[in-house]
């Protein structure tokens, strides 16, 4: 040792401490122990990262706030890193947190995925399965659809939710639904994708409209005609959109009308205010009693949308989903064709 009040002597080659080198292991220092972090204290910390707040991850992952907030601090205790930053307008996590989210959320797959080659000898499609679905599709397809599924697979607990694309796709992403029912094309992203059928449109007009008085329309007949469309954010305003541009129709814009709904839709083309076009699922055989509307098909191959059963590539259960989509092209509804006959394609 130099004097005191000399300065430290740099270290020399071969010191372990030059530039870039690995530091020397040191003994005070333990080793983490990652046996001390248990599966629920995973999903804990995926639950905080999704919904950003205390409360609602507690209430999501039915504990209280208090034993969330507890794990939360067991874990980065146990880490020796700061997971999340904590603010009056709520929670968000660190850069190393993000990258522990990610983690967290393959290892808790990696569970499940031990647990589905334990059960291998049990029933297909048993236990609880969540299945999102468009709001334009999921009110007309799954009540046709549900009954034969429990009498078909009764073991099998099906938790529907119904979002919009972006909603369905990003839930998806962060492992909150096991599969979902949309339009192609879909966002790039981690997926599979088993096509499912084609769903015609057909026009809804009001009963004293011109185009009401023909058997069948073509895509001309929309230009210059005022085309009702639902708000931002669904994939069949996108979908029409499409088909009025090309037909040279005066879409809504949004500016002097917003509907949210199919059911919006129908009431407004009654009063008269345009017209609009409805997924086939979507319209009942006694529609334009019930509803005062003139609904005519397209002539020729029909404008429409491509559905199909879309889940993320690393889900355990793949041949779930794969039995999922045989069985709903199998017993699909009246009115709409099948698309495509190859498994799993990647989206």
């Amino acid at each position: 040792m130099g004097p005191i009040g000399a300065a430290n002597p740099r270290p020399g080659p071969g010191s372990g401490l030059e530039r870039g080198a690995a530091r020397p292991w040191n003994p005070a220092v333990p080793p983490i122990d990652v046996t001390a972090i248990t599966l629920a204290e995973l999903r804990y910390v995926v639950a905080l990262s999704e919904h950003r707040h205390f409360s609602r991850a507690a209430a999501a992952c039915h504990i209280t706030q208090p034993t969330l907030s507890a794990a939360i601090k067991k874990v980065e205790g146990t880490l020796r890193v700061k997971l999340f930053e904590r603010s009056p307008r709520g929670v968000s996590p660190t850069s190393t947190g993000s990258e522990v989210v990610e983690a967290a959320r393959a290892v808790l797959d990696a569970m499940q995925r031990i647990v589905d080659l334990a059960g291998r000898g049990r029933e297909p499609l048993s236990g609880p399965l969540r299945l999102g679905m468009i709001p334009t599709l999921g009110p007309y397809l799954l009540p046709r659809v549900a009954p034969l599924l429990a009498r078909e697979f009764p073991k099998l607990q099906l938790v529907f939710r119904e979002l919009k694309t972006s909603d369905l796709v990003e839930e998806l992403v962060r492992h909150q639904l096991d599969a979902g029912i949309l339009a192609l094309p879909i966002p790039g992203g981690p997926f599979l994708a088993t096509p499912l059928f084609e769903e015609p449109f057909l026009l809804a007009a009001p009963p004293g409209h011109a185009l009401a008085g023909q058997q069948s329309v073509s895509e001309d007949d929309l230009a210059g005609q005022r085309v009702l469309l639902l708000d931002e954010g669904h994939c069949l305003r996108e979908q029409a959109l499409s088909i009025c541009r090309e037909a040279g129709a005066r879409p809504t814009d949004g500016v002097d009308f917003r509907a949210t709904s199919i059911e919006t839709l129908r009431q407004m083309v009654a009063l008269g205010m345009g017209l609009t076009l409805l997924p086939r699922l979507a319209v009942s055989e006694d529609e334009e009693v019930r509803n005062h509307l003139a609904i005519r098909p397209f002539r020729g191959r029909a404008p429409g949308r491509r559905l199909a059963l879309v889940w993320r590539k690393s889900h355990p259960r793949s041949a779930d989903h794969e039995l999922l989509a045989a069985f709903l092209r199998a017993h699909r509804p009246p009115g709409v064709s099948l698309l495509g006959r190859a498994p799993a394609a990647r989206a």
